[in-house]
Protein backbone atom coordinates (compact mmCIF):
# COMPACT_ATOMS: atom_id res chain seq x y z
CA UNK A 1 0.00 0.00 0.00
CA UNK A 2 1.17 3.46 -0.85
CA UNK A 3 1.27 6.44 1.52
CA UNK A 4 1.84 9.87 1.05
CA UNK A 5 3.41 10.98 4.49
CA UNK A 6 2.61 15.69 5.47
CA UNK A 7 6.18 16.81 6.22
CA UNK A 8 7.87 20.70 5.58
CA UNK A 9 10.95 21.54 4.36
CA UNK A 10 14.12 20.63 6.32
CA UNK A 11 17.84 22.05 6.50
CA UNK A 12 19.32 19.47 3.96
CA UNK A 13 21.22 22.15 2.85
CA UNK A 14 23.24 22.49 -0.58
CA UNK A 15 24.67 18.66 -1.59
CA UNK A 16 27.58 18.87 -4.01
CA UNK A 17 28.26 15.62 -5.82
CA UNK A 18 29.48 14.02 -2.52
CA UNK A 19 25.49 14.20 -1.28
CA UNK A 20 24.38 14.99 1.53
CA UNK A 21 26.38 14.20 5.04
CA UNK A 22 25.39 15.09 8.35
CA UNK A 23 25.87 13.26 11.70
CA UNK A 24 23.97 9.74 12.04
CA UNK A 25 21.51 11.27 14.69
CA UNK A 26 20.87 13.88 12.31
CA UNK A 27 19.48 11.53 9.60
CA UNK A 28 18.04 9.24 12.23
CA UNK A 29 15.49 12.34 12.95
CA UNK A 30 11.94 11.36 12.00
CA UNK A 31 10.93 12.33 8.06
CA UNK A 32 14.59 13.39 7.79
CA UNK A 33 16.30 10.97 5.06
CA UNK A 34 13.06 10.52 3.55
CA UNK A 35 12.44 14.18 2.86
CA UNK A 36 16.07 13.94 1.25
CA UNK A 37 15.26 10.87 -0.96
CA UNK A 38 12.04 12.05 -1.61
CA UNK A 39 14.00 15.83 -3.26
CA UNK A 40 15.84 13.16 -4.97
CA UNK A 41 12.86 11.76 -6.74
CA UNK A 42 11.14 15.01 -7.01
CA UNK A 43 14.26 16.62 -8.91
CA UNK A 44 13.61 13.77 -11.76
CA UNK A 45 11.49 13.43 -14.56
CA UNK A 46 10.25 10.13 -16.68
CA UNK A 47 11.78 7.54 -14.35
CA UNK A 48 8.23 5.40 -14.20
CA UNK A 49 9.14 2.02 -14.89
CA UNK A 50 12.61 2.35 -14.79
CA UNK A 51 15.83 0.77 -12.51
CA UNK A 52 17.34 2.22 -9.82
CA UNK A 53 20.52 0.94 -7.89
CA UNK A 54 20.29 1.01 -4.20
CA UNK A 55 23.65 0.04 -1.96
CA UNK A 56 26.27 1.79 0.63
CA UNK A 57 29.21 1.18 2.23
CA UNK A 58 27.89 -0.78 5.32
CA UNK A 59 28.09 2.09 7.91
CA UNK A 60 25.94 2.20 10.64
CA UNK A 61 22.14 3.30 9.49
CA UNK A 62 22.91 1.98 6.35
CA UNK A 63 20.42 -0.77 6.15
CA UNK A 64 16.97 1.17 7.36
CA UNK A 65 17.97 3.66 4.61
CA UNK A 66 18.47 0.79 2.12
CA UNK A 67 14.64 -0.10 3.39
CA UNK A 68 13.17 3.20 3.49
CA UNK A 69 14.56 4.12 -0.24
CA UNK A 70 13.39 0.96 -1.87
CA UNK A 71 10.20 1.56 -0.06
CA UNK A 72 9.94 4.98 -1.05
CA UNK A 73 11.05 4.10 -5.03
CA UNK A 74 7.99 1.48 -4.78
CA UNK A 75 5.53 4.14 -4.23
CA UNK A 76 6.91 6.93 -6.20
CA UNK A 77 7.08 4.50 -9.52
CA UNK A 78 9.99 3.03 -10.29
CA UNK A 79 10.05 -0.40 -12.06
CA UNK A 80 12.90 -2.21 -10.40
CA UNK A 81 15.22 -1.85 -8.13
CA UNK A 82 18.63 -3.50 -8.02
CA UNK A 83 20.67 -3.89 -4.75
CA UNK A 84 23.42 -6.29 -3.36
CA UNK A 85 23.46 -8.38 -0.68
CA UNK A 86 23.64 -7.21 2.59
CA UNK A 87 22.98 -3.81 0.91
CA UNK A 88 26.83 -3.72 0.21
CA UNK A 89 27.97 -2.01 -2.56
CA UNK A 90 31.37 -0.12 -2.67
CA UNK A 91 30.63 2.91 -4.83
CA UNK A 92 32.79 2.21 -8.01
CA UNK A 93 30.83 -1.15 -7.93
CA UNK A 94 27.56 0.64 -7.81
CA UNK A 95 28.52 2.86 -10.69
CA UNK A 96 29.01 -0.38 -12.68
CA UNK A 97 25.71 -1.87 -11.69
CA UNK A 98 24.45 1.26 -12.94
CA UNK A 99 25.96 1.25 -16.17
CA UNK A 100 25.53 -2.63 -16.73
CA UNK A 101 22.13 -2.52 -16.35
CA UNK A 102 21.24 1.00 -18.28
CA UNK A 103 19.80 2.00 -14.93
CA UNK A 104 17.98 5.05 -14.65
CA UNK A 105 20.44 6.08 -11.77
CA UNK A 106 21.43 5.22 -8.22
CA UNK A 107 20.90 6.33 -4.63
CA UNK A 108 24.23 5.81 -2.86
CA UNK A 109 24.39 5.55 0.88
CA UNK A 110 28.13 6.60 2.32
CA UNK A 111 30.47 9.49 3.93
CA UNK A 112 33.26 7.87 2.14
CA UNK A 113 36.61 7.87 4.08
CA UNK A 114 34.53 9.66 6.98
CA UNK A 115 34.33 7.50 10.51
CA UNK A 116 31.16 5.49 11.05
CA UNK A 117 29.16 4.31 14.19
CA UNK A 118 26.11 5.73 16.21
CA UNK A 119 27.90 8.89 16.42
CA UNK A 120 29.73 9.15 13.26
CA UNK A 121 29.02 10.22 9.64
CA UNK A 122 26.26 8.91 7.22
CA UNK A 123 25.62 9.91 3.62
CA UNK A 124 23.17 10.19 0.88
CA UNK A 125 24.14 10.62 -2.98
CA UNK A 126 22.95 10.40 -6.09
CA UNK A 127 24.30 9.30 -9.32
CA UNK A 128 23.21 9.68 -12.48
CA UNK A 129 22.43 6.98 -15.61
CA UNK A 130 26.17 6.94 -16.92
CA UNK A 131 27.16 5.83 -13.26
CA UNK A 132 29.03 9.64 -12.05
CA UNK A 133 27.96 11.71 -9.50
CA UNK A 134 24.74 13.63 -10.18
CA UNK A 135 25.55 16.84 -12.00
CA UNK A 136 25.40 20.05 -10.91
CA UNK A 137 21.59 21.39 -11.89
CA UNK A 138 20.38 18.16 -10.59
CA UNK A 139 21.83 18.76 -7.27
CA UNK A 140 20.40 22.22 -7.38
CA UNK A 141 17.46 20.75 -8.23
CA UNK A 142 17.47 18.96 -5.34
CA UNK A 143 18.65 21.22 -2.83
CA UNK A 144 15.38 23.37 -3.96
CA UNK A 145 12.93 20.76 -3.39
CA UNK A 146 14.42 20.24 -0.05
CA UNK A 147 13.45 23.75 0.24
CA UNK A 148 9.91 23.60 -0.65
CA UNK A 149 8.81 19.79 -0.12
CA UNK A 150 5.46 19.09 1.74
CA UNK A 151 4.64 15.34 1.39
CA UNK A 152 6.51 12.25 0.52
CA UNK A 153 5.31 9.09 -0.86
CA UNK A 154 6.42 5.29 0.80
CA UNK A 155 5.33 2.02 0.86
CA UNK A 156 4.06 0.36 3.95
CA UNK A 157 5.64 -3.46 2.28
CA UNK A 158 7.69 -5.47 4.47
CA UNK A 159 11.50 -5.22 4.98
CA UNK A 160 13.09 -6.89 2.54
CA UNK A 161 15.14 -9.65 3.33
CA UNK A 162 18.47 -7.96 1.84
CA UNK A 163 20.86 -10.93 2.72
CA UNK A 164 19.43 -13.38 0.27
CA UNK A 165 20.02 -13.22 -3.24
CA UNK A 166 17.17 -13.47 -5.77
CA UNK A 167 13.63 -11.52 -6.75
CA UNK A 168 10.90 -10.14 -4.64
CA UNK A 169 8.42 -7.54 -5.15
CA UNK A 170 7.40 -4.73 -3.32
CA UNK A 171 3.96 -3.29 -4.52
CA UNK A 172 4.64 -4.17 -7.70
CA UNK A 173 8.08 -2.92 -8.13
CA UNK A 174 10.88 -5.60 -8.68
CA UNK A 175 13.60 -6.06 -5.88
CA UNK A 176 16.38 -8.02 -7.56
CA UNK A 177 19.60 -8.49 -5.02
CA UNK A 178 22.40 -9.60 -6.38
CA UNK A 179 26.18 -10.66 -5.30
CA UNK A 180 27.69 -7.23 -5.11
CA UNK A 181 31.51 -8.98 -6.02
CA UNK A 182 31.01 -11.14 -9.16
CA UNK A 183 29.99 -8.24 -11.64
CA UNK A 184 32.40 -6.59 -10.46
CA UNK A 185 35.33 -8.99 -10.62
CA UNK A 186 34.22 -10.10 -13.73
CA UNK A 187 34.93 -6.11 -15.03
CA UNK A 188 38.22 -6.42 -13.62
CA UNK A 189 38.79 -9.72 -15.41
CA UNK A 190 38.31 -7.38 -19.11
CA UNK A 191 40.74 -5.00 -17.79
CA UNK A 192 44.08 -6.77 -15.98
CA UNK A 193 46.48 -9.75 -17.15
CA UNK A 194 45.00 -12.49 -13.76
CA UNK A 195 47.04 -15.08 -15.25
CA UNK A 196 50.86 -12.15 -14.99
CA UNK A 197 49.27 -11.93 -10.99
CA UNK A 198 48.97 -14.91 -10.52
CA UNK A 199 52.01 -16.03 -11.77
CA UNK A 200 53.60 -12.97 -9.81
CA UNK A 201 52.09 -14.32 -6.54
CA UNK A 202 52.82 -18.20 -7.31
CA UNK A 203 56.72 -16.77 -7.65
CA UNK A 204 56.62 -15.65 -3.93
CA UNK A 205 55.63 -12.20 -4.25
CA UNK A 206 53.68 -11.07 -1.01
CA UNK A 207 51.33 -8.58 -0.21
CA UNK A 208 48.87 -7.15 2.13
CA UNK A 209 45.84 -5.54 1.45
CA UNK A 210 44.20 -3.38 4.56
CA UNK A 211 40.55 -3.13 4.20
CA UNK A 212 40.24 -1.29 7.30
CA UNK A 213 36.67 -3.08 8.01
CA UNK A 214 35.39 -1.66 5.40
CA UNK A 215 33.44 -2.41 2.39
CA UNK A 216 36.22 -3.30 -0.46
CA UNK A 217 37.19 -6.45 2.00
CA UNK A 218 34.44 -8.55 0.21
CA UNK A 219 35.53 -7.49 -2.84
CA UNK A 220 39.78 -8.11 -2.13
CA UNK A 221 39.23 -11.45 -0.40
CA UNK A 222 37.31 -12.85 -3.69
CA UNK A 223 39.60 -11.17 -5.83
CA UNK A 224 43.41 -10.76 -4.58
CA UNK A 225 43.23 -14.41 -2.56
CA UNK A 226 40.67 -16.55 -4.00
CA UNK A 227 40.98 -15.59 -7.97
CA UNK A 228 44.99 -14.63 -7.44
CA UNK A 229 46.18 -16.82 -5.55
CA UNK A 230 47.40 -14.75 -2.00
CA UNK A 231 47.87 -15.84 0.81
CA UNK A 232 44.96 -16.50 2.78
CA UNK A 233 45.25 -13.48 5.51
CA UNK A 234 46.55 -11.49 2.72
CA UNK A 235 43.95 -9.22 3.03
CA UNK A 236 42.83 -7.69 6.57
CA UNK A 237 40.70 -6.10 8.68
CA UNK A 238 38.31 -8.03 5.60
CA UNK A 239 34.76 -7.82 7.34
CA UNK A 240 32.48 -4.65 6.47
CA UNK A 241 31.39 -3.25 10.13
CA UNK A 242 28.85 -0.12 11.01
CA UNK A 243 31.68 1.15 12.62
CA UNK A 244 34.78 -0.03 11.05
CA UNK A 245 36.29 -1.20 13.98
CA UNK A 246 37.12 1.98 15.56
CA UNK A 247 38.96 2.57 12.46
CA UNK A 248 38.91 6.13 10.78
CA UNK A 249 38.62 4.38 7.41
CA UNK A 250 40.85 7.12 5.08
CA UNK A 251 43.93 5.26 3.30
CA UNK A 252 46.96 7.99 4.48
CA UNK A 253 49.94 7.28 6.12
CA UNK A 254 47.88 8.79 9.63
CA UNK A 255 45.13 6.43 9.92
CA UNK A 256 46.79 3.65 7.86
CA UNK A 257 50.19 3.71 9.98
CA UNK A 258 50.15 -0.10 10.91
CA UNK A 259 50.08 -1.08 7.36
CA UNK A 260 52.74 1.77 7.06
CA UNK A 261 55.30 0.94 9.65
CA UNK A 262 54.87 -3.01 8.49
CA UNK A 263 55.76 -2.03 4.83
CA UNK A 264 58.84 0.17 6.63
CA UNK A 265 59.99 -3.28 8.57
CA UNK A 266 62.15 -5.92 7.23
CA UNK A 267 59.56 -8.30 7.83
CA UNK A 268 57.16 -6.30 5.37
CA UNK A 269 55.37 -7.55 2.11
CA UNK A 270 56.46 -6.85 -1.25
CA UNK A 271 53.41 -4.76 -2.06
CA UNK A 272 50.84 -3.40 0.54
CA UNK A 273 47.84 -1.16 -0.20
CA UNK A 274 44.58 0.02 1.48
CA UNK A 275 41.29 1.24 0.57
CA UNK A 276 38.74 3.34 2.44
CA UNK A 277 35.56 3.53 3.43
CA UNK A 278 33.37 2.97 0.29
CA UNK A 279 36.14 1.62 -1.85
CA UNK A 280 36.67 4.49 -3.90
CA UNK A 281 40.49 5.63 -2.55
CA UNK A 282 43.42 3.93 -2.25
CA UNK A 283 46.63 4.35 -0.71
CA UNK A 284 49.92 2.64 -2.62
CA UNK A 285 53.02 1.58 -0.19
CA UNK A 286 55.92 -1.12 -1.57
CA UNK A 287 58.64 -2.14 0.59
CA UNK A 288 59.95 0.66 1.95
CA UNK A 289 58.71 2.90 -0.58
CA UNK A 290 55.93 5.11 0.02
CA UNK A 291 53.98 6.14 -3.51
CA UNK A 292 52.01 9.21 -3.17
CA UNK A 293 48.85 9.70 -4.41
CA UNK A 294 49.82 12.38 -7.19
CA UNK A 295 53.04 10.21 -8.52
CA UNK A 296 50.98 6.71 -8.31
CA UNK A 297 48.55 9.10 -11.02
CA UNK A 298 51.58 9.66 -13.28
CA UNK A 299 53.08 6.31 -12.96
CA UNK A 300 50.08 4.19 -13.52
CA UNK A 301 49.26 6.24 -16.67
CA UNK A 302 53.15 5.92 -17.79
CA UNK A 303 52.66 2.16 -17.70
CA UNK A 304 48.76 1.62 -18.48
CA UNK A 305 49.63 0.17 -21.09
CA UNK A 306 51.01 -3.35 -20.16
CA UNK A 307 47.72 -3.92 -18.54
CA UNK A 308 45.25 -5.35 -21.71
CA UNK A 309 42.32 -2.83 -21.03
CA UNK A 310 44.82 -0.05 -21.89
CA UNK A 311 47.25 -1.77 -24.28
CA UNK A 312 45.28 0.59 -27.31
CA UNK A 313 47.02 3.46 -25.12
CA UNK A 314 44.83 6.40 -23.39
CA UNK A 315 42.77 9.35 -24.63
CA UNK A 316 44.22 11.72 -21.91
CA UNK A 317 44.98 12.20 -18.53
CA UNK A 318 43.16 14.16 -16.18
CA UNK A 319 43.67 15.17 -12.94
CA UNK A 320 42.26 17.69 -10.00
CA UNK A 321 44.03 21.11 -10.02
CA UNK A 322 45.44 20.37 -6.44
CA UNK A 323 47.36 17.14 -7.92
CA UNK A 324 50.88 17.42 -8.12
CA UNK A 325 51.96 18.19 -12.34
CA UNK A 326 53.58 15.14 -12.80
CA UNK A 327 51.21 13.48 -14.76
CA UNK A 328 51.58 16.40 -17.10
CA UNK A 329 55.05 15.30 -17.36
CA UNK A 330 53.81 11.88 -18.76
CA UNK A 331 50.83 13.23 -20.99
CA UNK A 332 53.52 15.23 -22.70
CA UNK A 333 55.93 12.43 -23.33
CA UNK A 334 52.78 10.37 -24.44
CA UNK A 335 51.76 13.28 -27.08
CA UNK A 336 48.15 13.36 -25.09
CA UNK A 337 46.29 16.06 -23.51
CA UNK A 338 46.02 16.10 -19.70
CA UNK A 339 43.11 17.70 -18.31
CA UNK A 340 43.38 20.38 -15.28
CA UNK A 341 40.31 20.06 -13.51
CA UNK A 342 38.33 21.88 -9.84
CA UNK A 343 38.55 18.79 -7.40
CA UNK A 344 35.36 16.49 -8.26
CA UNK A 345 34.68 13.35 -10.23
CA UNK A 346 32.15 14.55 -11.90
CA UNK A 347 34.27 16.72 -14.12
CA UNK A 348 35.94 14.08 -14.85
CA UNK A 349 33.16 12.03 -16.10
CA UNK A 350 32.30 14.68 -19.02
CA UNK A 351 35.38 13.97 -19.91
CA UNK A 352 35.81 10.09 -19.77
CA UNK A 353 31.82 10.36 -21.35
CA UNK A 354 33.06 12.13 -24.40
CA UNK A 355 36.22 10.01 -24.79
CA UNK A 356 39.19 12.58 -24.37
CA UNK A 357 40.66 10.72 -21.04
CA UNK A 358 41.26 7.33 -20.26
CA UNK A 359 42.83 7.46 -16.61
CA UNK A 360 41.94 10.01 -14.20
CA UNK A 361 43.16 11.06 -10.34
CA UNK A 362 43.08 13.26 -7.47
CA UNK A 363 45.82 14.14 -4.54
CA UNK A 364 43.45 12.51 -1.87
CA UNK A 365 43.94 9.19 -3.08
CA UNK A 366 41.29 8.47 -6.07
CA UNK A 367 41.96 7.00 -9.13
CA UNK A 368 39.94 5.56 -12.20
CA UNK A 369 39.60 5.11 -15.55
CA UNK A 370 36.96 5.09 -17.82
CA UNK A 371 35.90 1.47 -16.90
CA UNK A 372 33.17 3.47 -14.03
CA UNK A 373 32.50 6.66 -13.46
CA UNK A 374 34.01 6.82 -9.87
CA UNK A 375 37.32 6.87 -8.84
CA UNK A 376 38.16 3.35 -7.85
CA UNK A 377 40.37 1.81 -5.32
CA UNK A 378 40.56 -1.91 -5.63
CA UNK A 379 41.13 -1.18 -9.52
CA UNK A 380 44.27 1.33 -8.95
CA UNK A 381 45.64 -1.84 -6.35
CA UNK A 382 44.66 -4.33 -9.14
CA UNK A 383 46.72 -1.88 -12.72
CA UNK A 384 49.92 -1.91 -9.80
CA UNK A 385 49.71 -5.43 -9.77
CA UNK A 386 49.84 -6.08 -13.16
CA UNK A 387 52.55 -3.30 -13.79
CA UNK A 388 54.73 -5.30 -11.46
CA UNK A 389 53.73 -8.68 -13.12
CA UNK A 390 55.11 -7.33 -16.18
CA UNK A 391 58.08 -5.08 -15.28
CA UNK A 392 59.46 -8.18 -12.16
CA UNK A 393 60.84 -5.16 -10.32
CA UNK A 394 59.91 -3.58 -6.75
CA UNK A 395 57.90 -0.62 -5.99
CA UNK A 396 60.63 0.68 -5.15
CA UNK A 397 62.83 0.35 -8.49
CA UNK A 398 59.86 1.68 -10.22
CA UNK A 399 59.59 4.87 -8.75
CA UNK A 400 63.19 5.81 -8.82
CA UNK A 401 63.05 5.01 -12.87
CA UNK A 402 59.82 6.85 -12.95
CA UNK A 403 61.75 9.72 -10.92
CA UNK A 404 64.94 9.37 -13.16
CA UNK A 405 62.73 9.47 -16.55
CA UNK A 406 60.15 12.41 -15.68
CA UNK A 407 62.01 14.08 -12.67
CA UNK A 408 60.56 14.32 -9.35
CA UNK A 409 57.38 16.43 -7.85
CA UNK A 410 58.05 16.87 -3.96
CA UNK A 411 54.83 16.99 -2.97
CA UNK A 412 53.15 17.30 0.27
CA UNK A 413 49.35 18.24 1.48
CA UNK A 414 48.57 19.44 5.00
CA UNK A 415 45.28 19.37 6.23
CA UNK A 416 43.67 21.57 9.07
CA UNK A 417 40.77 19.38 10.10
CA UNK A 418 37.51 21.31 11.85
CA UNK A 419 38.42 24.88 11.73
CA UNK A 420 36.13 27.49 12.54
CA UNK A 421 34.26 27.73 9.26
CA UNK A 422 34.10 31.32 9.49
CA UNK A 423 37.29 31.93 10.53
CA UNK A 424 38.30 29.80 7.33
CA UNK A 425 36.36 31.60 5.14
CA UNK A 426 37.50 34.77 6.11
CA UNK A 427 40.89 33.66 5.36
CA UNK A 428 40.28 32.29 1.88
CA UNK A 429 38.81 35.68 1.39
CA UNK A 430 41.60 37.81 2.67
CA UNK A 431 43.72 35.88 0.51
CA UNK A 432 41.75 36.26 -2.51
CA UNK A 433 41.73 40.00 -1.75
CA UNK A 434 45.55 40.23 -1.52
CA UNK A 435 46.16 37.85 -4.46
CA UNK A 436 47.72 40.94 -6.41
CA UNK A 437 50.70 42.03 -4.08
CA UNK A 438 51.94 38.13 -3.70
CA UNK A 439 53.73 38.82 -6.86
CA UNK A 440 57.34 39.44 -6.78
CA UNK A 441 57.36 37.93 -3.20
CA UNK A 442 60.27 35.32 -2.16
CA UNK A 443 60.09 31.74 -0.90
CA UNK A 444 64.08 31.02 -0.54
CA UNK A 445 65.59 30.85 -3.58
CA UNK A 446 62.04 31.11 -5.34
CA UNK A 447 60.07 34.19 -6.54
CA UNK A 448 56.03 34.16 -6.60
CA UNK A 449 55.13 34.63 -10.38
CA UNK A 450 51.34 34.52 -10.75
CA UNK A 451 48.49 34.04 -8.37
CA UNK A 452 45.17 33.01 -8.76
CA UNK A 453 42.23 31.84 -7.93
CA UNK A 454 41.14 28.37 -9.85
CA UNK A 455 38.56 28.86 -12.67
CA UNK A 456 37.87 25.92 -15.06
CA UNK A 457 35.98 26.11 -18.48
CA UNK A 458 34.60 22.38 -19.47
CA UNK A 459 35.56 21.39 -22.52
CA UNK A 460 31.88 19.33 -22.89
CA UNK A 461 29.34 20.87 -21.50
CA UNK A 462 31.40 24.35 -21.71
CA UNK A 463 30.07 25.37 -18.11
CA UNK A 464 32.08 27.74 -16.39
CA UNK A 465 32.96 27.11 -12.67
CA UNK A 466 35.15 29.63 -10.47
CA UNK A 467 36.42 29.72 -7.15
CA UNK A 468 38.28 26.58 -7.11
CA UNK A 469 41.07 26.91 -4.93
CA UNK A 470 43.56 30.03 -4.49
CA UNK A 471 47.16 28.84 -6.65
CA UNK A 472 50.29 30.48 -5.60
CA UNK A 473 52.84 29.73 -8.71
CA UNK A 474 56.76 30.38 -8.16
CA UNK A 475 59.35 31.07 -10.89
CA UNK A 476 60.23 27.65 -11.38
CA UNK A 477 56.93 25.79 -11.57
CA UNK A 478 56.79 25.17 -7.91
CA UNK A 479 53.15 25.41 -6.53
CA UNK A 480 51.26 26.63 -3.13
CA UNK A 481 47.34 25.50 -3.42
CA UNK A 482 44.79 26.27 -0.67
CA UNK A 483 41.36 25.27 -0.32
CA UNK A 484 38.66 24.81 1.67
CA UNK A 485 36.93 21.49 1.51
CA UNK A 486 33.09 20.34 2.10
CA UNK A 487 33.77 16.79 2.85
CA UNK A 488 33.68 16.36 6.65
CA UNK A 489 30.37 17.18 8.67
CA UNK A 490 31.85 19.79 11.16
CA UNK A 491 33.62 22.80 10.52
CA UNK A 492 35.71 23.30 7.62
CA UNK A 493 39.07 21.62 6.59
CA UNK A 494 41.74 23.50 5.36
CA UNK A 495 44.43 22.15 2.78
CA UNK A 496 47.31 23.40 1.31
CA UNK A 497 49.31 21.65 -0.74
CA UNK A 498 52.73 22.35 -1.95
CA UNK A 499 54.98 21.27 -4.76
CA UNK A 500 58.14 21.59 -5.42
CA UNK A 501 59.91 20.04 -9.19
CA UNK A 502 63.06 18.66 -9.40
CA UNK A 503 64.35 17.42 -12.50
CA UNK A 504 67.60 15.84 -11.21
CA UNK A 505 65.54 14.11 -8.42
CA UNK A 506 68.13 14.68 -5.61
CA UNK A 507 66.82 12.26 -3.19
CA UNK A 508 65.80 14.93 -0.33
CA UNK A 509 63.08 13.91 2.29
CA UNK A 510 59.87 15.48 1.32
CA UNK A 511 59.23 18.38 3.87
CA UNK A 512 62.93 19.33 3.75
CA UNK A 513 62.50 19.75 -0.05
CA UNK A 514 59.44 21.71 0.66
CA UNK A 515 60.24 23.95 4.07
CA UNK A 516 60.66 27.21 2.50
CA UNK A 517 57.47 26.64 0.22
CA UNK A 518 55.42 25.26 3.86
CA UNK A 519 56.95 28.58 5.67
CA UNK A 520 55.46 31.10 3.05
CA UNK A 521 52.34 28.92 3.11
CA UNK A 522 51.63 29.63 6.72
CA UNK A 523 53.11 33.23 6.64
CA UNK A 524 51.18 34.29 3.85
CA UNK A 525 48.01 32.81 4.50
CA UNK A 526 48.32 34.05 7.92
CA UNK A 527 47.14 30.41 9.16
CA UNK A 528 47.95 30.47 13.17
CA UNK A 529 46.74 33.65 13.28
CA UNK A 530 43.60 32.83 11.76
CA UNK A 531 42.99 29.44 12.39
CA UNK A 532 44.43 29.25 15.85
CA UNK A 533 46.39 26.48 14.51
CA UNK A 534 50.25 25.98 14.95
CA UNK A 535 50.20 22.84 13.14
CA UNK A 536 48.57 20.16 10.48
CA UNK A 537 46.14 17.69 11.84
CA UNK A 538 47.29 15.47 9.16
CA UNK A 539 50.78 15.91 6.96
CA UNK A 540 50.28 13.43 3.72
Amino acid sequence: MMNTVATKPFDGQKPGTSGLRKKVPVFQQPHYAENFIQSIFDSLDDFAGKTLVIGGDGRYHNREVIQTAIRMAAANGFGRVLTAQGGLLSTPAASHLIRKNGAFGGIVLSASHNPGGPHGDFGIKYNASNGGPAPEKITDRIYECTRVIGTYKISDAAPVDLDRAGTVKVDGMTVEIVDPVSGYSALMQTLFDFDAIRDLIKSGFTLRFDAMSAITGPYAKRILEDMLGAAPGSVVNAVPLPDFGGHHPDPNLVHAKELYDLMMSPKGPDFGAASDGDGDRNLIIGKNQFVTPSDSVAMLAANAHLAPGYAKGLAGIARSMPTSCAADRVAEKLGIKCYETPTGWKFFGNLLDAGLATICGEESAGTGSNHVREKDGLWAVLLWLNILAKRRQSVADIVKQHWQEFGRNYYSRHDYEEVDADAANAMMADLRARLPKLKGEKAGSLTVSAADDFAYHDPVDHSDTAKQGVRVIFDDGSRIVYRLSGTGTAGATLRVYIEKYDAKNLGLETQSALYDLIAFAGNAAQIKQRTGRAKPSVIT
